[in-house]
C-alpha cells in the first residue's frame, strides 16, 4: 500500500503583510510547515496558524529558517554551526510554545529556503540544525530533502527522518532541486507535475532536467499555495493521488 504526506508552508504573512492562501491550503493538506518569526510570521500569525491546523485535523511542523525577514529567507548567510543550532532552538522552542498553548502535538521540523537548500549539501549546517531540533525534542521528526545530508545528520542526532520531495520543482541528476534561477526549475504544467509525483511515490523515481533517472524516497510531497492557481494544484494533486490509491497521512503515520 502506498502511503505519503502532503505538506506546505503556511503562516509566512508578517504584520499588515499577508503572503499566502492558507485557509484554502489548509483543507487539502496533512501537514503544515509553520514559519517561526525569522524569515516569515509573526506571534499572532504563528498562533492563528496552529489554531487553524488544529481545526482541520492537519498535523503541525516547525519551518525555522535564516534571521532575513527582508530576503524572505531565500538569501544564503554565513553563519557558525553554534549559530544554526541557536537559531533553530529559538525557533522550534518558540512554535513549540504556541502547539502547547493551543493543545496540538508539534510533529516535525523542516528547515527553509537557504537554510534548508545550504544544509542539503553541508554537513556541519545540517548537523548544527539537526543538534538543534534534537536538544529541545528528540521525538520530533526531521524532514528533509531526499537522499541529502540533512538526514543522514537527522539520524545521527537519533532523530526519526522524513525524505521530501517536490511535486513542481525539477531535480538535478545529484537528486538535489534545479536553483530557481535556473530555467526550468520550476514546473508550470500540472499534468506533468502530478504525473511526476505519482511516479516519485510509487515507483520511487524522478527524471532529471538533464534525462538521468534518479533514485528518490518520498515520504512527504511538498506543495505551495501562495496563489489561486496553486491552491487548485493542492486540490488536484490530492484527488489524482487518492484515485491511485495512494493514501495520504500525516508524517507521524509514515515513518
Amino acid at each position: 500500500m502506498y502511503k505519503v504526506d502532503l505538506n506546505s508552508d503556511l503562516g509566512e504573512s508578517f504584520g499588515a503583510y499577508k503572503i499566502g492562501l492558507d485557509s484554502e491550503v489548509v483543507k487539502y493538506v496533512t501537514s503544515v510547515n509553520v514559519a517561526c518569526g525569522y524569515h516569515a510570521g509573526d506571534p499572532i500569525v504563528m498562533d492563528k496558524t496552529v489554531a487553524m491546523a488544529k481545526e482541520h485535523g492537519v498535523a503541525v511542523g516547525a519551518h525555522p529558517g535564516f534571521p532575513d525577514l527582508m530576503g524572505f529567507g531565500r538569501r544564503n548567510m554565513v553563519v557558525t554551526p553554534a549559530e544554526a543550532k541557536a537559531y533553530t532552538q529559538y525557533q522550534v522552542g518558540a512554535l513549540a510554545a504556541f502547539c502547547k498553548a493551543n493543545g496540538v502535538p508539534l510533529q516535525h521540523v523542516k528547515p527553509h529556503g537557504a537554510f534548508y537548500n545550504m544544509a542539503a549539501k553541508d554537513l556541519a549546517l545540517a548537523t548544527a540544525i539537526a543538534e538543534g531540533v534534537a536538544s529541545v525534542d528528540s521525538n520530533l521528526i526531521f524532514m528533509g530533502l531526499a537522499g541529502s545530508l540533512m538526514l543522514t545528520a537527522a539520524k545521527a542526532a537519533g532523530l526519526r527522518t522524513a525524505s521530501e520531495v517536490f511535486a513542481d520543482r525539477a531535480y538535478q541528476a545529484d537528486g538535489t532541486l534545479v536553483p530557481r534561477s535556473k530555467p526550468g526549475a520550476v514546473i508550470h504544467d500540472t499534468d506533468e507535475a502530478i504525473a511526476r509525483t505519482i511516479r516519485m511515490v510509487k515507483e520511487g523515481k524522478v527524471t532529471a532536467i538533464t534525462g538521468e533517472e534518479v533514485e528518490i524516497a518520498a515520504d512527504s510531497i511538498c506543495v505551495h499555495g501562495d496563489n489561486v492557481s496553486a491552491v487548485e494544484f493542492v486540490k488536484n494533486i490530492r484527488a489524482r493521488l487518492e484515485a491511485e490509491g495512494v493514501t495520504l497521512a500525516p508524517l507521524s503515520e509514515i515513518v
